[in-house]
C-alpha cells in the first residue's frame, strides 16, 4: 500500500486535518451534556427569580406598555407579588390578546404553542419507540462500551431495527400535517374577526388597492380608473389617487433628521457638566464635498451643523413648493367606498394585469417602502437578482469560518495542537484563555446573529420589496436559509465531507480513481455516523437556548448598555426618551430562531430522540415569556395583518421534508431498499398537503370577500365625496410630502451654558443680548411641548427639556417619536375613517402637543370646512388649504377627473392652518404648520425665520 499522503504531512498540518475530519471527538461527551443542562437549568431558575423579584419594581424596563398603551391596547392588569406575573399570562385567552397586543403579536404566540405542542407529542412516540428500539437493537454490549446517550442513536443497531425509522417518519409527518392544518384553520378564525373589526371596517386602506407597474398613458387619476375598470365586478366608480414624484425630499429629511441628531450628539456631550464646559469647543471634519469650502479641516460643530440644519430647511421648503400633480409617477391608490368591492376587485385581479400593471389589496400607509414604489419591473428583477448574488455569495462565504469557528473557537485545545507559539502562551497563562474561550465564542457568534438581520433587511430593501411586511418575510426567509445551511447542514456534516475530500486527494496523490476511493468509503454511511457524532452537540445548543429565552425576559443586554450609557456615556435628551418607549419586536429574527430550532428538533428525533422533549421544554417555557414580553414590553412597529403565517407554514413543510430526506439516508446505509421505498412517499404527500391548504384558505385568509357578491352589492354605487377622494389623496400620499420636521433637544440643566456658547443672543426679550436668529425657550411643565412664554412669537429652534419629562409618554402621540414605536397602541390609527380625519388637517398628519394623553381627540374642523356634510359638492375653494400634490381636480362629466395647471398657485402656502380652538405653540414653529397667504413684499419673505414658520 503507498503511504497516505496525510500521514505524510509535518505534525501541525495533520493535527488540523485530524481535528477537520472529526472535530467533535474531544469537545462534546456526555458529561457536556450534563453540564449543560445543570448550568442552563440553574442559570435559567436564577434569572426567572430575579426577574421576579425585579418587575415591580422596575415597571419602565419590565411593562412600559401599561404606562404608555390607551384603554384597547393596554395590558390586563397585574399585581406586585413575587409570581403574580404568570396569572395574567396563563389566563389571557387568545380573543383578548388580538384586541391587545394586535394580530401579528397573537400570531407568534399562537405559532410557539404549535411548536410545543408538536414537540410534546413527538416527543411521546421518538422517545417511547426509538430509545427502547436502538437500546434494545444494537449489537454487543454497547452501553458500557459507547455510554446511553452514543447508544440511543442508530450507530449500532442492526438493520432490522430501522423499521422504527421508517414508522416515525410517517407518525412524525401526520402529527405535524394534523398541527399545521389545525392552525391554518385557526390562523384563517383570526383573519376573518379581524376583518370584522372595528379597526379594520372603519380604516381607510381596507378598501383600497395599490397599482404599481402603471404605462406612462396612464399615470393620471383617469387613466388609474380605466384600468380598474377592466378587472371592476361591481358597478361602484372608485376614487384614484396617482403618485406624485418628491424628487429629493426623503433623501434632504433624512439628512436633516441625521444632522439634528449629530448636533444633539455634540452639545450632549459638550454640555455634560454645564457648570465645568471644556476649555475647547467641539470641532469635526466636514464632509469631504465641502472639503474646499473649509480649508483648516475642521470646523467649529456646533456653527456648522446649526447652519446645516438652516441650509436643509431652506431647501426642504423650496423642494415641497415645486411639487405639483402634473408630475406622476407609476404607481396610484385607488379606493371604494366599501370593502366588498374593493376586495372583489382585488380578488378578480390576482391573476391579471392590466397594461402590465399589478393590482393588489394596498397596505397600511405606514408599510410602504417609498422609494420603491416608483421603480419598473425590469429594474426590480435586476435588484432582486443582485440581491440574490450577493446572500448567496455571503452564504458560501461563511462556510470557512463557521467552520473554523466550531474546530477552534470553541475548543482553544485545538489551536494550541496546531500552534505551538500559541500553546506556549495558553500553558503561561491558563485563566486567561479559559477566560477568553468561554466569552470569544459565544460573542462571535452573538454578533454574527446581530448582524445578519441588518445586513438582509438592507439587502431586502434594495432588491425592491415595497413593503416592510414583505421585506421581512423576504429577511425571514434568507436568515432561515442561511442558519439551516451553514448552522446545520455544513456544520453537521464537515466530517464527512472532509472525509471524502481527503480520499480524493489521497487518491490523486497514490495515482488511484478518485470515484473508487468515494465509493469504497461508503458515502451514506459517513453521513450518518458524523450526524450521530455531532447530536450531541445539539442537544447542548437547545439547552442552552433555554438560558438564552430567560435572558431575554430578563434583558439583561438591554438594561446594562442602558446603564453603560447613562453611566459612562453623554445621552441626548432623545436618547433618554427612546430607551423608556417599548421596544420594537423583531419577527424576522424571533421566527427564524423557532424554525431553526423546530428544524433541528426534527433532523435529529430519530437520531437522538433526546432532543425532542428538549426542544419541547424550550417551546414550553418560551411561549410563557415572549407571551409576558408582548403583553407589557414590546409593541408591534409595523402590523401586518398576520402575514407572516404562510412562510412559517412553509419551512415547517420543508423542516419535514428535510427529516424525511436524513431518514431516507439512514435506511439506505443501515436498511434495505424495501425501507427506502417505504420512506418515500411521506415527502411527496406533505407537497401535496401544502398545496391542498394553499387551495383550501389562502383566498379567504386574504380577501374579506371573493367574487361572490351579491346583487344588491354589485350594484351599489356611492355619492361623490370629495372629502373621501382628499383623504385617499393625503394618506396614501408621500409622507415626505408633510413629515415634520424634528427639532433638536437639549436639556434643561444645558439652557444657560447653552445661551453663553452661541454668538448672540438666545433669550427671546430684548437686552439679553445682541440680535441673533437662534432663539430658545424652555419648555412649560404643565403643557409638555409649549413655551413658558405660550407665544408663537418665542417660538425657538431649540427644545429644553426638563429631567422629569425624559420619558416617552410625554411624546407618544408627537410624530418624531410615536411612529418608531409602534403608534397604533397609543391612540386612534393613522387610517381610520372618522369623521374628523375626513378633513384634510388630521389628514395632513397635524399635531398638538397639548395633548400627552394615550388617546387625545382629533383637531376640530377650521371656520372654513365646519359646516360641510358628508356629501357636499365640489367646492374649489377647500383646495386652498390642501398641498398641491394633494388637491383635488374640479370633476368632469362621466366621473372621470380633469389635471389643472398648478404652475402658478402657491403651492404650500395654502395648505390648511390650525384650527381656531388650537393653540399655536412654539414647538410647531419645526414642525408642519399652516401656511398663510405669503406677502412677498414682506422683507422678512426670503429670511430664515420665514422658512422656519411656514414649514
Amino acid at each position: 500500500m503507498h503511504p497516505s499522503a496525510l500521514q505524510q504531512r509535518d505534525d501541525p498540518t495533520e493535527q488540523f486535518l485530524k481535528l477537520i475530519s472529526n472535530p467533535f471527538s474531544s469537545a462534546f461527551q456526555v458529561n457536556a451534556i450534563w453540564a449543560s443542562l445543570a448550568t442552563s437549568a440553574g442559570f435559567s431558575i436564577l434569572l426567572a427569580l430575579l426577574f421576579s423579584l425585579f418587575r415591580p419594581r422596575h415597571s419602565v424596563v419590565y411593562a412600559p406598555k401599561v404606562k404608555h398603551a390607551d384603554n384597547k391596547h393596554s395590558p390586563p392588569p397585574v399585581g406586585r407579588g413575587f409570581f403574580a406575573w404568570l396569572k395574567p399570562v396563563l389566563r389571557t385567552k387568545e380573543p383578548a390578546l388580538v384586541d391587545c397586543i394586535g394580530l401579528d403579536a397573537t400570531m407568534f404566540i399562537r405559532f410557539t404553542k404549535m411548536c410545543r405542542n408538536i414537540f410534546i407529542f413527538l416527543s411521546i412516540i421518538g422517545c417511547g419507540l426509538m430509545i427502547p428500539l436502538n437500546l434494545t437493537q444494537s449489537t454487543g454490549d454497547t452501553v458500557s462500551q459507547y455510554g446511553a446517550f452514543s447508544t440511543m442513536t442508530v450507530l449500532y443497531v442492526t438493520s432490522d431495527a430501522i423499521w422504527g425509522q421508517v414508522i416515525c417518519a410517517w407518525a412524525f409527518d401526520i402529527i405535524v400535517a394534523f398541527f399545521l392544518w389545525r392552525n391554518y384553520k385557526g390562523v384563517l378564525a383570526l383573519r376573518r374577526k379581524y376583518f370584522e373589526s372595528p379597526e379594520y371596517q372603519r380604516s381607510l386602506h381596507a378598501r383600497t388597492l395599490m397599482i404599481t407597474d402603471i404605462p406612462p398613458a396612464a399615470r393620471g387619476d383617469e387613466g388609474v380608473l380605466r384600468l380598474t375598470d377592466e378587472v371592476n365586478p361591481t358597478a361602484a366608480v372608485p376614487r384614484a389617487s396617482i403618485g406624485r414624484n418628491v424628487k429629493g425630499l426623503p433623501r434632504l429629511i433624512k439628512e436633516h433628521d441625521e444632522t439634528v441628531r449629530e448636533l444633539e450628539k455634540v452639545l450632549a456631550k459638550y454640555l455634560k457638566h454645564p457648570d465645568r464646559l471644556p476649555p475647547k469647543r467641539p470641532t469635526m471634519r466636514p464632509p469631504r464635498k465641502e472639503r474646499e469650502e473649509h480649508p483648516n479641516g475642521r470646523v467649529d460643530a456646533i456653527d456648522y451643523l446649526t447652519d446645516k440644519i438652516k441650509r436643509l430647511e431652506e431647501e426642504i421648503k423650496h423642494v415641497r413648493s415645486s411639487i405639483d400633480r402634473r408630475n406622476a409617477m407609476p404607481f396610484g391608490f385607488v379606493s371604494w367606498d366599501m370593502i366588498e368591492h374593493a376586495h372583489a376587485v382585488a380578488y378578480t385581479a390576482r391573476k391579471k394585469h392590466p397594461e402590465g400593471t399589478t393590482i393588489v389589496l394596498a397596505p397600511r400607509p405606514d408599510d410602504l417602502i417609498w422609494e420603491n414604489l416608483p421603480l419598473s419591473k425590469a429594474a426590480r428583477k435586476w435588484k432582486r437578482f443582485l440581491s440574490a448574488i450577493w446572500v448567496s455569495a455571503l452564504t458560501l462565504v461563511y462556510v470557512v469560518p463557521n467552520g473554523l469557528i466550531a474546530i477552534f473557537l470553541s475548543n482553544l485545545n485545538n489551536l494550541a495542537s496546531v500552534w505551538p507559539a500559541f500553546r506556549t502562551s495558553m500553558d503561561n497563562n491558563p485563566y486567561i484563555w479559559a477566560a477568553v474561550q468561554g466569552i470569544l465564542s459565544p460573542a462571535v457568534t452573538s454578533l454574527v446573529y446581530i448582524v445578519l438581520p441588518i445586513i438582509f433587511r438592507r439587502l431586502a430593501i434594495r432588491a425592491g420589496d415595497v413593503t416592510k411586511t414583505s421585506r421581512e418575510r423576504h429577511v425571514l426567509n434568507k436568515l432561515y436559509t442561511f442558519f439551516v445551511f451553514n448552522n446545520l447542514i455544513v456544520f453537521s456534516l464537515f466530517s464527512a465531507a472532509w472525509t471524502f475530500v481527503s480520499a480524493v486527494i489521497d487518491a490523486e496523490r497514490t495515482d488511484e480513481n478518485a470515484w473508487q476511493a468515494i465509493k469504497d468509503g461508503k458515502l451514506y454511511t459517513k453521513v450518518v455516523n458524523a450526524l450521530c457524532q455531532v447530536s450531541p452537540f445539539w442537544v447542548t445548543y437547545l439547552l442552552q437556548r433555554n438560558l438564552g429565552a430567560t435572558i431575554d425576559l430578563v434583558q439583561l443586554v438591554s438594561v446594562f448598555w442602558f446603564w453603560f450609557s447613562k453611566t459612562f456615556l453623554s445621552p441626548t435628551p432623545r436618547q433618554a426618551i427612546e430607551w423608556t418607549a417599548p421596544p420594537a419586536f423583531e419577527y424576522a429574527s424571533y421566527y427564524n430562531y423557532f424554525l431553526f430550532y423546530a428544524t433541528v428538533a426534527l433532523c435529529f428525533a430519530t437520531l437522538q430522540p433526546i432532543v425532542l422533549p428538549v426542544t419541547a421544554l424550550y417551546f414550553g417555557l418560551d411561549a410563557m415569556m415572549k407571551k409576558y414580553m408582548l403583553l407589557y414590553v414590546f409593541v408591534t412597529k409595523t402590523e401586518s395583518g398576520g402575514q407572516f403565517w404562510r412562510v412559517l407554514f412553509n419551512r415547517m413543510v420543508f423542516a419535514v421534508i428535510l427529516s424525511n430526506i436524513i431518514i431516507i439516508i439512514v435506511a439506505t446505509a443501515k436498511g434495505t431498499w424495501t425501507m427506502v421505498y417505504c420512506v418515500i412517499p411521506p415527502p411527496i404527500l406533505m407537497l401535496a398537503f401544502k398545496f391542498y391548504c394553499m387551495r383550501k384558505f389562502d383566498d379567504d385568509i386574504t380577501f374579506y370577500n371573493r367574487a361572490n357578491l351579491t346583487d344588491a352589492e354589485a350594484l351599489a354605487v356611492s355619492k361623490p365625496n370629495k372629502r373621501a377622494s382628499e383623504r385617499l389623496n393625503s394618506k396614501f400620499g408621500h409622507p415626505a410630502l408633510y413629515k415634520p420636521l424634528i427639532t433638536p433637544m437639549v436639556h434643561a440643566k444645558a439652557a444657560e451654558a447653552l445661551k453663553r456658547i452661541y454668538r448672540g443672543r438666545l433669550g427671546t426679550f430684548e437686552g439679553e443680548g445682541e440680535y441673533s436668529d437662534i432663539a430658545m425657550d424652555a419648555m412649560s411643565s404643565s403643557h409638555p411641548g409649549k413655551s413658558m412664554m405660550g407665544d408663537a412669537d418665542t417660538a425657538a429652534p431649540f427644545e429644553v427639556v426638563p429631567e422629569n419629562h425624559l420619558d416617552f409618554s410625554y411624546y407618544k402621540n408627537r410624530p418624531d417619536f410615536r411612529d418608531e414605536f409602534g403608534g397604533g397602541i397609543y391612540g386612534r390609527p393613522d387610517d381610520l375613517m372618522t369623521e374628523r380625519s375626513h378633513t384634510p388637517a388630521s389628514a395632513l398628519g397635524e399635531w398638538s402637543p397639548t395633548s400627552s394623553r394615550a388617546s387625545s381627540p382629533a383637531p376640530s374642523l377650521p371656520s372654513s370646512l365646519s359646516g360641510l356634510k358628508p356629501h357636499d359638492t365640489y367646492d374649489p375653494t377647500l383646495n386652498e388649504h390642501i398641498h398641491p400634490a394633494f388637491r383635488v381636480p374640479a370633476p368632469m362629466s362621466g366621473g372621470f377627473y380633469q389635471q389643472q395647471n398648478e404652475s402658478e398657485t402657491e403651492l404650500l402656502h395654502h395648505a390648511q392652518g390650525p384650527a381656531a380652538s388650537e393653540t399655536v405653540t412654539p414647538l410647531d414653529r419645526w414642525r408642519t404648520r399652516g401656511y398663510g397667504p405669503v406677502d412677498q413684499d414682506d422683507p422678512s419673505f426670503t429670511s430664515y425665520e420665514h422658512y422656519r414658520m411656514a414649514r
